[in-house]
């Protein structure tokens, strides 16, 4: 996902809720070849708020959808395996993880999710769900490298929507009884008032909430079912990047990107030990490599003094000046309640409580190392029942 861009010149596209957003008076900006709300009469830092506190609605439609389809989900798994360091073939019918494409230097093409659906009938199949900005590349790289037997379905007539919030489970389980019950990346397929949903228990806030891939003919009356409910607000792009930043999510092409590996990331825990261990994947030397002997540079959490915030590109200093890193990611923290940012420094530098700078306008802002996230997970992880 890219940040909202003036370019022009490329045609843009809209989701199926591109109405929807007009009438409810969303200010509109193009953003990864999409039109997109941004935010909402009320502003970005009320819809940070309602999420953090009720529900939030995101249209996510821009992302790509699509399903891998092989013969069974070992040779399904291995095929995708090949391309991600992730162990596709420990997920369990009904579970979901996150994983990145990788470049043959370990450098990380995309990010994206995975989700084995728990139907046995689809025992072959994978669902991805892949970058708005990346997901022509993304699709192209898949079709390049899948062996014979296993191909690619994209679904491009599914629309996608995000209900995140400490009460998406009790406004969601009105219309698809039984999502309350389910745990953290764990995936099911049902029904939302009579319509075929496939609901995931994740997202990318740091709050509990859900993904609902539906028929984009029907999107609009799923959402307009969500956002019939006192519970739940419609959230735009610039809350969903407040939220994430301080959940100290990564935004694809700033905080990495194919300059970076997923060690460096501070990505170790979507790899799987198995894979840590057997390699198989591109760029697997440079990342066994950084297992054992460390990375060169590390993805870190900054804490800023004052109120003035550090944007993407902000060198990182230590108080005597020398240049330790980039900021990757910056803003104001509105649950935080002051400037925060993400970056890479040297890992003398990223132990938290560690004392440095960010250079903004030619002012060295003081700042310091905290552990991520900033704010506090609150996915709900119990046994699915």
């Amino acid at each position: 996902m890219a940040e909202p861009s003036a370019d022009s010149e490329a045609p843009i596209a809209v989701t199926p809720l591109h109405a929807r957003h007009r009438a409810l008076g969303a200010r509109m900006v193009p953003f990864a070849g999409y039109e997109m709300p941004v935010q909402y009469p009320t502003g970005i830092l009320a819809e940070h708020a309602w999420t953090r506190e009720s529900a939030g609605l995101f249209d996510v439609s821009h992302m790509g959808q699509g399903f891998l389809i092989g013969p069974d989900h070992e040779t399904t798994a291995r095929a995708l395996e090949t391309l991600c360091p992730a162990d596709v073939l420990g997920l369990k019918p009904g579970q979901q993880r996150y994983s990145q494409f990788l470049a043959e230097d370990g450098g990380i093409l995309d990010d994206f999710m995975i989700t084995r659906p728990a139907d046995p009938d689809e025992d072959g199949v994978l669902m991805l769900v892949v970058n708005a900005a990346g997901k022509a590349q993304d699709w192209a790289h898949l079709e390049r490298h899948l062996p014979a037997g296993v191909r690619l379905l994209r679904a491009d007539g599914r629309g996608l929507l995000a209900l995140q919030g400490p009460k998406a489970a009790e406004a969601l389980d009105r219309h698809a009884r039984g999502v309350a019950e389910m745990a953290f990346m764990t995936a099911i397929s049902t029904s939302f008032d009579g319509i075929p949903v496939q609901v995931s228990r994740s997202g990318y806030t740091g709050e509990d909430g859900y993904e609902i891939s539906v028929a984009a003919k029907k999107l609009d009356a799923v959402a307009g079912a969500l956002l019939a409910d006192p519970l739940v607000k419609p959230i735009g792009l610039g809350a969903r990047d407040s939220l994430r930043l301080e959940a100290g999510l990564c935004l694809y092409g700033h905080d990495i990107d194919p300059s970076t590996s997923p060690v460096e990331a501070a990505l170790v825990w979507s790899m799987g030990k198995r894979r840590r261990q057997e390699g198989g994947f591109p760029g697997f030397e440079r990342i066994g490599r950084e297992l054992a002997e460390g990375p060169s540079r590390i993805r870190v959490g900054l804490l800023l003094e004052g109120r003035a915030p550090a944007r993407e590109g902000a060198e990182i200093v230590t108080p005597e000046g020398a240049s330790v890193g980039k900021v990757t990611s910056g803003g104001f923290g509105p649950t935080v309640g002051g400037p925060i940012a993400m970056g890479y420094v040297a890992p003398a530098h990223a132990a938290p409580g560690t004392a440095l700078a960010l250079m903004v306008r030619g002012q060295a802002l003081p700042a310091k190392v905290v552990a991520l996230p900033f704010v506090p997970h609150r996915y709900v992880r119990k046994a699915a029942s």
